[in-house]
């Protein structure tokens, strides 16, 4: 049986690089046993010439597996293995945009970008209909979006994307920098920040952009959008639409720098009060068979802890072998995971 290759992208965070091998052989389980209906087999790591590659068989490999393979968060190039040489075998991620959306933002406690794909094509993947990572157009909702690191993943893959943060100065910083990529690449677009008003009170912000892939399309109406409320999550549903999102992902407060506040509004160690507040709302937010990811710091958080609120809120959680193998260090007093639940 043919042997394929894939060589991980270089990472420039020594500690997440140290795991990529691992994640990535994590990710690829996920993305054989949904998209690829399992045809894929002997997924391991293989050192040659000196550098660590995740190897798998397969029978073969048609253009749309390459397709979906191409978006592995950590592949820097796939190969088939012939008579110990490696044949390059043409990617074709779904980026459709410039690579320094993503990369450009450079700020404390910013989510590593390579993270931020995995957890998106993880989530993706454990919708109902996981092949739609390539047909249509998702709509995702990170209802603590920070910085919008997972909104920018989101546009990148074509997506439209939402996201809902409570503080004011991460939504100013995020719609400083989306306005000025935007017109330092010249993409025709719209972008205007409104407020949110309910009975003469103010809830919060909207920062809404549209935008063209080209001048063409833009002028045809075919546009992608990203939204960000500033607001507190805790209010999504009255402020985002019912069962309007495909995939919601999200990164949980990691600590003490990363403080939650659920409903009481005092700073806590651990998110779980948070999420106990917050995923009913959430599920709300999401379309029967859409999914959810979560990311959060396991030394202030249980893992059993997050699979019971989830359970309890309606979800059926996708906790799998191939879900429960992506535990990695981030630092000292970090260790980061992720779990995926499913809208019935």
């Amino acid at each position: 049986m043919p042997t394929f290759a894939i060589l991980i992208l270089p990472a420039f965070n020594r500690v997440y690089g140290d795991s990529a091998v691992r994640l990535t052989r994590g990710e690829l389980a996920v993305f054989n046993a949904t998209a690829l209906d399992g045809r894929l087999s002997g997924i391991g790591e293989t050192t040659m010439g000196g550098v660590p590659y995740v190897t798998f068989e397969a029978e073969s490999l048609d253009e749309r597996d390459v397709a979906f393979l191409s978006n592995l968060s950590s592949l820097y190039a796939l190969f088939r293995v012939e008579d110990g040489l490696l044949r390059p075998l043409e990617v074709r991620p779904l980026d459709a945009f410039p690579s320094d959306l993503i990369t450009i933002q450079k700020y404390s406690g910013k989510t590593n970008e390579h993270f931020t794909r995995l957890l998106l094509n993880v989530t993706v993947l454990s919708t109902a209909s996981p092949r739609d990572m390539l047909d249509r157009k998702l709509s995702v909702l990170d209802p603590m979006c920070g910085r919008g690191t997972t909104l920018n993943q989101a546009l990148m893959y074509g997506y439209d994307a939402t996201g809902v943060d409570v503080d004011g100065k991460d939504f100013d910083a995020y719609a400083n920098f989306l306005r000025t990529w935007l017109k330092n690449h010249r993409f025709k677009h719209s972008a205007e920040i409104t407020p949110i008003r309910r009975d003469r009170a103010l809830l919060g912000r909207r920062f809404h952009v549209t935008l063209g892939r080209t001048k063409e399309r833009y002028k045809a109406g075919e546009v992608d959008a990203i939204t960000m409320v500033n607001a507190d999550t805790l209010r999504s549903a009255e402020l985002l639409r019912a069962r309007s999102f495909d995939v919601l992902v999200t990164d949980a407060p990691y600590g003490v720098q990363h403080g939650s506040r659920g409903s009481g509004n005092t700073l806590s160690r651990s998110p779980l009060e948070l999420l106990r507040a917050a995923v009913p709302v959430w599920r709300g937010l999401l379309r029967p068979g859409g999914a959810l990811g979560l990311s959060w710091n396991t030394y202030v958080a249980p893992r059993a802890e997050l699979v019971k609120i989830l359970a309890d809120s309606g979800f059926d959680v996708l906790d799998t072998p191939d879900h429960q193998v992506f535990e990695h260090r981030v630092d000292q007093a970090i260790v980061r995971d992720i779990l995926v639940a499913r809208v019935p």
